[in-house]
């Protein structure tokens, strides 16, 4: 693993507004830092420790604009975004680091392992990418632009932890800001061209039944590294990891631990 001088001598902590850690570990062996879906917020992997070995730290990012955030507003662009979260990366970067990123994530997980690269070398593990269709075969919805009534139909058709709050009026108003913004910056998101290519394996992730991303979509990762790619397709929709957590996440765990 090559490292950056900024890198090394880094000494101060993840900042506690971008980064939670469900579970601190004091010496950890990897950090896997996971990226949340459109709307989504860092609770999200809350659960995931329980299911790794005990010696990788889950670091999960926290957009601006949701829970504790929420009265930030959220990033405009994916630069934006991918910008700032390489930057507060940089005190974790004493350790190996995985990303994973599910949806929205994907991207960003994928748009910041480019910057950590470019900037610091090679010291990525692994890239895991999940229901989120590679920069070659991204298209833009126009959701974004459309009414709340279309915005909302095409979030609850994804299933997810959204369906249910988004019937609720009061939590509705509360939420739709941060999801309109992510749907607007990935509509606006445009991948670099050429594409760069990583240095670090890539493991691509799918439900069988997603609605909106195929395996052909998937497969694409490849073209994003000249490491090693494989593709898991797992029973599900969009949201395959819900029900799969903990199966899915031990399945995370070994290949972060495979030589």
């Amino acid at each position: 693993m090559t490292v950056s001088r900024a890198a090394r001598g880094a000494h101060r902590a993840l900042d506690q507004e971008w980064f939670r850690r469900p579970r601190p570990v004091p010496d950890p062996r990897m950090r896997l830092v996971c990226f949340p879906h459109a709307g989504g917020a860092a609770s999200f992997f809350r659960d995931w420790p329980q299911w790794l070995p005990a010696d990788i730290e889950v670091v999960a990012v926290c957009y601006p604009g949701r829970e504790d955030r929420i009265a930030v507003p959220p990033a405009e662009s994916m630069d934006e975004l991918a910008d700032r979260i390489a930057g507060e990366l940089v005190p974790a970067l004493d350790r190996p680091l995985a990303f994973f990123g599910h949806s929205m994530g994907a991207s960003v997980a994928h748009e910041v392992a480019l910057r950590i690269e470019r900037r610091h070398g090679r010291v990525l593990s692994r890239l895991l990418v999940s229901s989120r269709s590679a920069p070659s075969r991204l298209r833009p919805s126009g959701i974004s632009r459309e009414s709340d009534e279309v915005l909302v139909a095409d979030v609850m058709a994804l299933g997810g932890t959204f369906s249910a709050a988004l019937d609720h009026p009061d939590l509705r108003e509360l939420l739709l800001p941060a999801i309109r913004a992510d749907y607007r910056l990935i509509d606006d998101y445009r991948p670099p061209a050429p594409l760069p290519r990583l240095g670090v394996p890539v493991t691509a992730l799918l439900g069988d039944r997603d609605p909106h991303v195929q395996e052909a979509d998937m497969r694409a990762w490849a073209e994003v590294t000249e490491g090693d790619f494989g593709l898991r397709v797992r029973s599900g929709d969009h949201f395959y990891l819900l029900e799969q957590a903990p199966s899915l996440v031990a399945e995370v765990g070994r290949l972060l631990t495979s030589r």
